[in-house]
């Protein structure tokens, strides 16, 4: 985990390679009364390329990335936040098993994409949904699907 102050609510890693959702506060959701939403940052780390961006991230997307686990958990390939103005993550899992191919893209700002490779093993799915309860009990939002 982060500081006291922020929680990885999803942290990806593999040999010289991590993708991590970093939290560190919420704040009110904009244009919709009610509502807050996460915040942090996206960081992309690889031996060629090492990297940050903004992100906020939504009760619904919260619910979306514990389906996203409940698919990956069952061997499909899957995109979190697909066709959003959010960077997105996808993660295409080897034939394999335990690796993962991992697809950071942000189609409405910088334009860019990075994939890092990372291994996915049973207790890194134990981790992920301890995570995510961890983010919603350190930072309740209404709206999302807890475990």
């Amino acid at each position: 985990m982060a500081s006291a102050e922020s929680i990885d609510l999803i942290s990806l890693e593999g040999e010289d390679n991590s993708v991590t959702v970093r939290i560190t506060g919420k704040r009110p959701a904009p244009g919709r009364s009610g509502v807050e939403v996460l915040v942090g940052e996206i960081l992309v780390d690889t031996a060629f390329v090492r990297g940050s961006l903004a992100t906020s991230v939504s009760p619904e997307d919260l619910t979306e990335w514990r389906e996203t686990l409940d698919a990956l958990d069952g061997g499909e390939d899957r995109t979190w936040r697909a066709g959003r103005r959010d960077p997105e993550l996808s993660v295409e899992l080897d034939p394999d098993g335990e690796l993962a191919h991992v697809t950071i893209a942000d189609h409405s700002m910088s334009l860019t994409s990075v994939t890092a490779t990372v291994t996915l093993t049973d207790e890194w799915f134990d981790e992920a949904y301890e995570r995510l309860d961890e983010t919603l009990r350190t930072w309740p939002v209404e709206g999302a699907l807890r475990g």
